[in-house]
């Protein structure tokens, strides 16, 4: 008998002569996809002989060793093109020893590579399979439902033997079997879809939902292949701008979690259709969701009181995965099933379990510290051997609430400041502008916005740039003593407010009062580190990962100046977007990811900050800028940092001028 070795997998034995490509796939276990199994249809199972003396099987392959191409090949018209070069592996029988390459595309778990979102390699491992089957009409007095007609044609035709066909699917049943000829989807014994015809492919959405935004990706799950993306505001945010303030919206208002679950769930689901309409596709064509978020956003969005998170001892419902039809959360998608992933504590989600799965502090060898910025900054600090996780309450100021000139990033906002260190003036960049402020053709981009305010980039920028040049002390005072060579320090009231942007006579100011509300929050911030960091024995951290939409906008030297995360080289603290939608869509796309998360999640130590008796003192030192009592090697060798005062006299110069030592690095 023929030898068949298929690579990449290595996986060979011997086969009858005449044995198709296909069925020597599935006797010996390679990687071969098909929909249609076998009937030329799909064109999912194409392969190509490799040519050629190999010596590790004894094995010489020619083109010969498979039967030429017949009928079913020279006609072929099916929905995938084949490729010059390629075969149809359920057409090309085997003739003599051969080696057979299945190319990437026609492997079920092949890996595809997401850089849009920040994945890294993923093998794609689909919780369901598609099978075309051909069905018996009903004959009269033979008592089998349409159910069994389908059940038998799949154990028949692709030797799969479904346990039951679920009621969403019994109820387009009857239309789908009209015309004898039909593909279902099965996903653990379970047929979950069911569509008229041939079908080629099933999509799954992966839905992150944050306190401000949902995003969401549509994914196709066969290819892995991320066809349309699209976010939108959170609507809650009418009911509160932070995750407390929703609480107290529940607690004080009866039916408040409805509303709040009702207007959630509304928004996922229109966006849900944008995707669909953007990619062309039908509701039906939907059959796998993926959400995650924070704990509260999970409980809402799955209609549990949220009200046990807003206080002591901050109890989840469950901590474990939760799925079911996703019809049970509002969603017109009549095939799907949605899957709620694992939290890991009372204010530390199933977003963070998700952004584990993305970044991998799991898998790591050295130290790496995973930071979400938002309203609620949940922190992962870990290695592969051992794992630590806290929130931090930080509040909205990041976001540009409880700043006066604050609000979020949107056109007109600005989003990159910086300071000359000698006059005390600044530059500003804007959102939907290309130049500076003191550039050519900045007024001309900004003619139809203005400058409307300051986003969370913005602030961070403003602070540390504020500090670089001695118009800040590191206690986060406004310098009064400034004003004596920068104009654009101010008088206000008992404190002082900077001038950092001017649109025509309306002028943005930096007050006191939004300084330190930016040094609670960034404390917080830094405290929640801090802590996990003693917990973890003190390392050395030098990969630090800011995540989130907030998070991917940090300019990293000026977090680090603003003490917003630890000391280390400035190539070990980057930006890494929405990790927590990239580990939905890696959920989404491979069974294998999935269980890796809920692992993930289980190996956690989950620290409270709100009973460490540490936690204040950390607070306290961590109001300063930098830091009151962290040294700070790595960033005194990028920049200058102001010298310690003594009292209320000024260290610098009596011009209050700072030396900026020159940045090799691009201004956002």
């Amino acid at each position: 008998m023929p030898k068949v070795v298929f690579t990449p997998s290595g996986l060979s034995g011997e086969v009858p002569e005449g044995t198709s490509v296909l069925d020597a796939a599935r006797r010996l276990g390679a990687d071969l996809d098909t929909v249609c199994g076998g009937r030329g249809i799909c064109g999912r199972c194409q392969v190509t002989v490799s040519v050629g003396d190999f010596a590790k099987w004894s094995i010489t392959s020619t083109d010969a060793a498979l039967s030429p191409p017949g009928p079913l090949e020279t006609a072929y018209h099916g929905a995938r093109a084949l490729v010059p070069g390629q075969r149809l592996g359920c057409a090309a029988a085997v003739r003599a020893d051969v080696v057979v390459d299945v190319p990437p595309a026609s492997q079920v778990h092949h890996q595809v590579i997401r850089k849009d979102l920040d994945l890294p390699a993923l093998v794609v491992d689909p919780l369901i399979s598609m099978h075309y089957v051909e069905i018996a009409r009903a004959e009269l007095g033979d008592g089998r439902s349409a159910a069994d007609l389908l059940t038998v044609a799949l154990e028949l035709q692709h030797g799969v033997r479904a346990r039951c066909v679920t009621a969403p699917v019994l109820r387009h049943l009857h239309e789908a079997l009209r015309s004898g000829r039909a593909t279902a989807a099965v996903r653990d014994g379970d047929v979950v879809g069911v569509w008229a015809g041939y079908v080629d492919g099933a999509y799954g959405v992966a839905v992150d939902v944050g306190s401000t935004t949902i995003a969401a990706h549509l994914c196709e799950l066969f290819t892995g292949q991320v066809v349309a993306s699209a976010g939108r505001m959170n609507p809650q945010i009418r009911y509160g701008e932070d995750l407390m303030s929703r609480v107290s919206y529940v607690m004080m208002n009866a039916g408040g979690d409805r509303v709040l679950t009702d207007a959630v769930r509304r928004a996922v689901d229109e966006l849900v259709g944008e995707l669909l309409a953007a990619a062309g596709q039908r509701r039906d064509s939907v059959v796998d969701v993926v959400l995650v978020g924070n704990p509260i956003m999970h409980h809402v969005l799955l209609g549990i009181d949220p009200t046990p998170l807003g206080q002591a001892p901050f109890t989840l419902a469950t901590a474990d995965p939760v799925g079911g039809p996703a019809t049970d959360l509002d969603l017109d998608l009549p095939f799907a099933t949605f899957y709620a992933g694992p939290c890991i504590a009372g204010h530390v989600g199933a977003d963070t379990a998700a952004a584990m799965l993305a970044e991998g502090p799991h898998r790591a060898e050295a130290m790496q510290l995973l930071v979400d910025v938002g309203t609620n900054a949940e922190i992962v600090l870990g290695d592969r051997h051992r794992q630590y996780a806290a929130s931090s309450p930080t509040g909205p100021a990041f976001e540009g609430a409880q700043i006066s000139c604050g609000q979020r990033a949107t056109a007109g906002a600005v989003e990159a400041v910086r300071i000359d260190p000698h006059t005390g003036r600044a530059r500003v960049r804007v959102i939907g502008a290309p130049q500076w402020s003191d550039e050519d053709g900045f007024a001309e981009s900004i003619a139809a916005t203005g400058i409307t305010g300051v986003c969370g980039s913005g602030i961070i920028d403003l602070i540390a740039e504020m500090y670089l040049a001695g118009l800040l002390d590191a206690d986060g005072t406004i310098r009064g003593d400034a004003a004596r060579h920068c104009p654009d320090v101010e008088a206000d009231g008992r404190t002082f407010r900077y001038v950092f942007a001017r649109d025509g006579e309306r002028r943005l100011t930096l007050t006191q009062n939004d300084v330190r509300a930016v040094q609670l929050a960034k404390a917080a911030l830094r405290a929640g580190i801090d802590l996990l960091v003693e917990h973890a024995g003190s390392p050395v951290v030098a990969d630090i990962r800011l995540a989130g939409a907030f998070g991917a906008h940090i300019d990293p030297l000026h977090a680090m100046i603003l003490g917003l995360v630890p000391d280390c080289p400035l190539d070990g603290v980057r930006s890494v977007g929405n990790a927590a939608g990239a580990g939905a869509v890696a959920a989404l796309l491979s069974r294998r990811a999935r269980a890796e998360m809920e692992q993930a999640v289980r190996r956690v130590e989950k620290i409270e900050t709100a009973t460490e008796p540490r936690f204040q003192e950390l607070f306290v030192h961590a109001m300063a800028l930098p830091h009151r009592t962290a040294p700070a090697p790595n960033l005194a060798a990028l920049v200058d940092l102001p010298p310690p005062r003594h009292g209320d006299a000024a260290a610098a110069g009596a011009d209050g001028s700072r030396r900026r030592r020159r940045r090799d690095r691009c201004e956002r």
